[in-house]
């Protein structure tokens, strides 16, 4: 059983840090193929269902969620969600999306009690397109 929550962890942190790599090279509009293809791996291991399902979601549904998940996922789940609506947000805006990473990217700064400046500035971008 702890197996299982490790790896389920160290999925969560490699899809976030997938995000957030692309968010910081990011110059197209779109995933490359490859990319899409493991975009969406990733979101079948962590969520077991795709985007459009996650995305159609209330944000306290999704909440909802991640809170039956062990409690020493929250934080990770959090940042990831932050990034994933945010990346999607900057694929294609849509102000559910903008809201959605906000929120996200509000409650992880305040489960985990860490100062992040480029979350921060995220949230400052995301509050001035709303």
């Amino acid at each position: 059983m702890i197996h299982d929550k490790d790896y389920i962890i160290r999925i969560v942190k490699q899809f976030s840090e997938m995000l957030a790599t692309l968010l910081l090279g990011k110059n197209e509009a779109t995933l490359p193929e490859e990319q899409q293809r493991i975009f969406e791996t990733n979101m079948n291991d962590t969520f077991k269902m795709n985007f459009e399902e996650l995305s159609s979601k209330s944000s306290d549904e999704i909440i909802n969620l991640v809170e039956q998940k062990d409690s020493a996922h929250h934080i990770p789940y959090f940042e990831l969600l932050g990034h994933l609506f945010y990346f999607k947000n900057k694929e294609n805006p849509n102000r559910d999306f903008a809201e959605k990473a906000k929120t996200f990217y509000e409650t992880y700064l305040q489960k985990s009690g860490i100062f992040s400046m480029p979350i921060m500035s995220r949230i400052g971008e995301l509050k001035n397109s709303l």
